[in-house]
């Protein structure tokens, strides 16, 4: 690559843990690949805006603003909310009270809050006289939402039911009929919810608690409802800045990022399995009366690994519960643990969604290098809910060889301990995820061949383009293409003067932005401040470059090529009848055609200071002649 198109370059970023398929260069290979990315994102951004038109058309339910029984309910919650989580707070309730439907998606880490978003909008909805829904992935999400809905609304006449695999069949029948006649007034349940035989008297809103955990058949089932119900979709896959920003003004999305003020970062080790460690990690929870997740996902040896664990720690009380136990045991056993009637819970993945037993404040994942990124942090986030310090500890088999992937993926999570960390550059892999989540696997596809990046400005042209297309939107405002800059001179960031290759490629990258010939002035010094050393020579004509470079810009000259004692300059436009005024604007020892012009270097003016002189030459005459930048 060219030392002056060195900040084209990006990492790849594609999501899964597959390698990307090469191309050579030159070939039609990749030019396909753009290409059918481009118009999968096409497609994408058709469906999306359908959607958004037929919501703006849709006649929704306006709700009143805030009644005193909601500033009741809201005044009574336990914490403080922060400034993201009220700010989604206000965006929802904006939503509400809007006559379109809603469709939000609100994304934040786990433990950050987004629980108590859902409930605000349920009960203000009921307030309305409306019925709610709440969708979640897990029967036992579904209790537990249950039970905190349950005791937040316990003072005021709002009926919640449950419905899941945890229920009888009569008692779910019990609870459809009393939906079909408006008796429930908030259900919370697993995709149960979502099939022909559950109906409402009166729908007013749906919150999805991480919608890419459901089938197809769900999400179209959802699609039709989007149309004439509010819907509010949790998730704690980030969501990245730069979709976000693609997705502007026809997906309204609300971020959570910061964490709540008591809360520490967790603790993560990872560490061979040894029965000392493990003794040690049990014993120090217990000793400060705490409880601890012991995480074995092989339901066959699940209560092998239980007997082992009260072996070491035989003042432990162990219960086990996994998936594939009676519906009734699994509900008594969760139960059992949350009520604090255990102190270690070996479980299966189970616990990987939502679960909140505040008690819980260490996790001893078995085998971890067999679960993937995603997971793993979605396990660490069931502990340290609270302000007691939490440990994770991730084993992995003693004297095992891991692959290289698995090793990155456990050294990512240990890293990332930070809160909030799910939204660093450390959790890139989740947020491909979680672009993957949001927009279908079709879409994962396309990400996966052109890499994250190109993926995003290619669906940020589509929306631009359909927006205007349709009506929608302004004609889209194309940036006008880079000049070419070719001056023959040594230019460069020197790795001496900045070893780190990181920060130089950032150097470069941000060199390339560079707009304004203000931000150019002030280029020597920041490199000065940051590195601290006299600018070599090679640096000193790169920063010259960038100047050219803006300035032809601002000129309207397509490129500055220099050879052989001359510089000749392209125009983007013709001259036509204006080159008079043109020559007079440049000044003698210049030749002016029709879409060029031509620099002798000369030995009484060094050349770069004429070239520049050129250049504000050409830029004054184009701003006094508009009508040549047409």
């Amino acid at each position: 690559v060219p030392m002056e198109h060195l900040d084209r370059l990006t990492p790849y970023v594609g999501g899964g843990e597959d390698e990307p398929s090469l191309t050579r260069l030159g070939t039609q290979e990749w030019g396909r690949a753009v290409s059918r990315a481009r118009e999968a994102t096409k497609k994408l951004a058709v469906d999306l805006l359908a959607l958004y038109a037929a919501r703006e058309v849709a006649e929704g339910f306006a709700h009143e603003p805030d009644m005193p029984w909601q500033r009741e309910m809201e005044d009574a919650f336990p914490f403080v909310e922060t400034a993201d989580q009220q700010l989604a707070i206000e965006d929802v309730k904006a939503d509400l009270e809007s006559a379109k439907p809603m469709d939000r998606l609100v994304c934040g880490d786990v433990g950050y809050g987004k629980t108590e978003v859902a409930l605000r909008a349920a009960f203000k909805t009921v307030l309305a006289g409306k019925q709610v829904a709440v969708l979640v992935p897990t029967t036992i999400l579904a209790q537990q939402h249950y039970e905190t809905f349950t005791e937040r609304l316990a003072p005021y006449p709002v009926t919640v039911e449950v419905l899941s695999r945890f229920r009888t069949d009569r008692e779910q029948d019990e609870v459809i009929a009393r939906l079909k006649t408006g008796e429930v007034d908030i259900v919370i349940g697993t995709h149960r919810l979502v099939q022909a035989d559950v109906g409402f008297k009166d729908l007013g809103l749906i919150v999805v608690d991480e919608e890419h955990r459901f089938g197809v058949g769900h999400k179209e089932r959802l699609k039709e409802l989007r149309q004439e119900v509010d819907v509010l979709t949790l998730t704690a896959t980030p969501i990245p800045r730069t979709l976000h920003m693609a997705l502007a003004g026809i997906r309204d999305i609300s971020t959570i990022e910061t964490p709540p003020e008591e809360r520490l970062p967790i603790k993560t080790y990872l560490a061979e399995a040894s029965d000392d460690l493990v003794r040690e990690a049990v014993q120090r929870e217990l000793d400060r009366g705490g409880q601890v997740y012991y995480l074995h996902n092989r339901v066959k040896t699940i209560e092998a690994a239980a007997a082992k664990l009260r072996e070491l720690v035989p003042d432990a009380r162990v219960l086990v519960a996994h998936g594939r136990m009676p519906e009734e045991r699994l509900s008594d056993v969760m139960e059992e643990f949350g009520a604090g009637g255990a102190d270690v819970l070996v479980c299966t993945t189970i616990i990987e969604s939502g679960l909140d037993i505040p008690g819980v404040n260490t996790l001893i994942v078995d085998r971890a290098d067999r679960l993937g990124l995603a997971q793993l942090y979605q396990l660490r986030g069931r502990i340290g809910r609270r302000s007691q310090r939490a440990y994770a500890y991730l084993l992995v088999e003693r004297g095992r060889r891991l692959s290289d992937t698995a090793r990155r993926r456990l050294e990512t999570i240990v890293a990332a301990t930070e809160l909030g960390a799910g939204f660093r550059i450390a959790m890139k892999d989740l947020e491909i995820r979680g672009a993957g989540n949001l927009l279908g696997a079709e879409q994962s596809g396309q990400i996966h061949a052109v890499g994250f990046d190109l993926y995003t400005r290619l669906l940020a042209e589509a929306v631009e383009d359909i927006r205007a297309a349709t009506g929608m939107g302004p004609e889209p405002a194309r940036q006008a293409a880079e000049p070419l800059i070719d001056l023959g001179l040594p230019a460069s960031i020197p790795d001496d003067l900045v070893p780190h290759m990181p920060t130089r490629m950032a150097m470069y990258q941000r060199l390339a932005k560079v707009r304004t010939v203000e931000e150019v002035e002030d280029l020597p010094r920041e490199f000065e401040d940051r590195f601290g050393k006299q600018l070599p020579e090679e640096l000193h004509h790169l920063l010259y470059g960038v100047r050219v470079r803006v300035l032809a810009k601002l000129a309207g000259v397509a490129s500055v090529v220099r050879k052989r004692g001359s510089i000749d300059l392209k125009l983007v436009d013709e001259a036509g009848g204006a080159r008079l005024a043109l020559q007079r604007a440049v000044g003698n020892g210049v030749t002016v055609g029709n879409q060029q012009v031509h620099l002798p270097e000369s030995a009484d003016t060094p050349w770069a200071q004429s070239l520049l002189e050129v250049l504000a030459g050409i830029e004054a005459f184009r701003q006094r002649m508009p009508e040549a930048q047409s």
